[in-house]
């Protein structure tokens, strides 16, 4: 999450502005008393005192979602579009009948070559039974060579022009259930681009789509800078990444809410684009409501990595000056010390959001959490730890 500016930094970082150059006049920001009054007691501030520890880490990245499978629906055979088995946008099954072209062209060319294999097969059995008589009389020299040879190639003949016929039938029969247009897989039927009545030249014609939503997959991109830093941080010691890299996602939606199922990344890209400097990432996730629909935009935050011995300190702690990201710190007089840092990962510790702190803080500093308002830099305070922090 990156904290914008809001009125209280804005009016902070004016102070801070105006402090120094008090500071560059040689005069204190806090202002001297007028004489005879009491000096005013240091504000009360809420701080955390910055520590090592393993803390859980979240990676946040935009993300679109895709259906699991898209597939288009058209025609393997030519012609006349009878009729629309299906409503349009509506869940289908796979097998589910979606069209009917006319069937009557193939049925009958089915029935021509049905009677052709009759015929074969006659011929066949003519063929069988005047090789029966040549045999023996071959046998017993009564007939040529030839007139042998002749009834055996009739047979053979016979036979191939009953197995031509069959396959020719087999195709005529598949042409015939290719009139039936059925759904490949299970999912969302999409617009319809023919409508009935319409001649359909087979497979050139696309007839509509079916989204498989369910599961549904969400595509985003891994920085490649930051699997670098990663797998720096892994070889020092210092990020211990989940089992078998198999990293737990969230969904959070435009609108902001999070979706209800979590997902898991299923794949990773070998490559990296170089148009984007990313590698392409994918994770699946469950969408039994289809909740989720092609297309979308939304964020999704990986779970399951965990950095070592790292420094962190409240997500509201750290505000957005000229230079860059800054806490305020207080320092061993109490005084408010402006402190530019290098920020990380998002970590969850107990119950609070806080930055990964790569640079810029050491172990035992204390933040300034709340009060900011209350303070400027060089101004003294009374530090107070911060509750549940």
């Amino acid at each position: 999450m990156r904290l914008s500016l809001s009125h209280q930094t804005v009016l902070q970082l004016s102070l801070l502005s105006i402090s120094m150059v008090l500071v560059a006049c040689n005069k204190a920001p806090q202002g001297a008393a007028p004489a005879g009054m009491p000096q005013m007691p240091p504000p009360e501030v809420a701080v955390v005192t910055v520590k090592a520890q393993n803390v859980p880490v979240l990676f946040e990245y935009s993300a679109q979602v895709a259906a699991s499978k898209d597939s288009e629906i058209r025609a393997r055979v030519s012609g006349i579009l009878l009729k629309r088995h299906f409503q349009e946008g509506q869940a289908v099954q796979a097998g589910q009948a979606l069209f009917s072209l006319d069937a009557a062209p193939y049925e009958a060319a089915l029935a021509t070559l049905e009677a052709q294999l009759s015929s074969a097969q006659a011929r066949l059995a003519q063929a069988e039974r005047n090789l029966t008589r040549v045999k023996p009389l071959f046998e017993q020299k009564v007939v040529a060579q030839k007139d042998y040879d002749d009834a055996i190639s009739a047979v053979q003949i016979a036979q191939a022009e009953v197995k031509t016929a069959q396959a020719q039938i087999k195709q005529a029969r598949l042409n015939v259930s290719y009139t039936q247009i059925t759904a490949p897989v299970s999912g969302l039927v999409g617009r319809t681009q023919k409508n009935e009545g319409t001649y359909i030249s087979g497979s050139d014609i696309l007839l509509t789509t079916i989204s498989q939503v369910n599961p549904i997959y969400v595509y985003f991109g891994l920085p490649d800078i930051q699997q670098q830093k990663i797998n720096s941080l892994t070889a020092a010691g210092l990020y211990q990444a989940p089992q078998h890299n198999q990293y737990q996602a969230k969904l959070k939606l435009a609108d902001g809410s999070v979706y209800a199922n979590t997902g898991q990344v299923t794949f990773s890209d070998v490559g990296v684009n170089p148009s984007t400097g990313t590698t392409e990432t994918r994770a699946e996730f469950t969408n039994p409501q289809q909740q989720l629909r092609a297309g979308q935009f939304a964020r999704i935050v990986l779970e399951g990595g965990q950095r070592l011995n790292a420094l962190t300190v409240p997500q509201r702690a750290v505000i957005e000056g000229p230079m860059g990201k800054m806490v305020m710190i207080v320092n061993k007089e109490n005084k408010i010390e402006p402190r530019p840092v290098k920020v990380g990962e998002w970590a969850t510790v107990g119950k609070t959001q806080a930055w990964v702190i790569d640079s810029g803080l050491q172990t035992g500093e204390r933040v300034l959490v709340d009060g900011l308002f209350k303070a400027m830099p060089g101004t003294v305070v009374k530090p107070v730890e911060a509750a549940g922090e």
